[in-house]
């Protein structure tokens, strides 16, 4: 069973002062890495001591300590991310150094806590892998598909049709195929199927 992932659905911002130096978290959705890669470059403050980050999107990552001790910054602020179950997700911890040194601990705290504090605040959503399919329908069975649509979160994309019936392209959570499949075969008795076409 696949743990739900969030998303965020709009910019966040917080901001913590620790022992004198000044954390400021943003966060954001990003659907690619050059999307991240631009947030990062958008946020970031040229006169701050640090701009560290992390990005997650599916199986790729990325972050940077930007300078901190290696580990103390970039990392724990991807662990904030994993650990909000987080994903399109980038978070950019921006530090002002205060005068007071942190210790690699401290500092991994710092900038992880104002990661996740932040994602924690974020308004989000539940992330939803689609998929889409493609399967053959005789006529007849046609309006039983389009009443049972909204019932696996499905949407028409494309349709063909030819004497017999139709070639159609449905869009629906991934987690819907199997059992989308399943009402397909059943209902032409074994003459369709729906295959995976993303």
């Amino acid at each position: 069973m696949s743990v739900t992932r969030f998303v965020p659905i709009a910019p966040a911002t917080l901001r913590q002062e620790v022992r004198k130096s000044i954390f400021l978290a943003n966060a954001a959705n990003a659907a690619s890495p050059e999307a991240a890669l631009d947030f990062i470059a958008a946020v970031s403050d040229r006169d701050a001591t640090h701009n560290c980050w992390a990005w997650r999107i599916g199986q790729q990552y990325r972050f940077s300590d930007d300078g901190e001790p290696g580990g103390t910054a970039g990392r724990p602020i991807l662990q904030a991310v994993d650990g909000q179950r987080m994903d399109n997700t980038v978070v950019v911890v921006t530090r002002w150094y205060g005068g007071i040194k942190l210790g690699a601990g401290g500092l991994a705290r710092a900038y992880g806590g104002a990661a996740a504090e932040c994602l924690r605040l974020a308004a989000k959503t539940e992330w939803v892998v689609m998929s889409a399919v493609e399967f053959f329908l005789p006529f007849p069975i046609l309006p039983l598909l389009h009443a049972r649509l909204a019932e696996f979160s499905a949407t028409i994309e494309h349709e063909r049709f030819d004497a017999n019936g139709a070639v159609l392209r449905v869009g629906l959570p991934a987690a819907r195929v199997e059992a989308f499949d399943a009402w397909v075969v059943a209902a032409t008795r074994g003459r369709s199927a729906a295959r995976r076409v993303d």
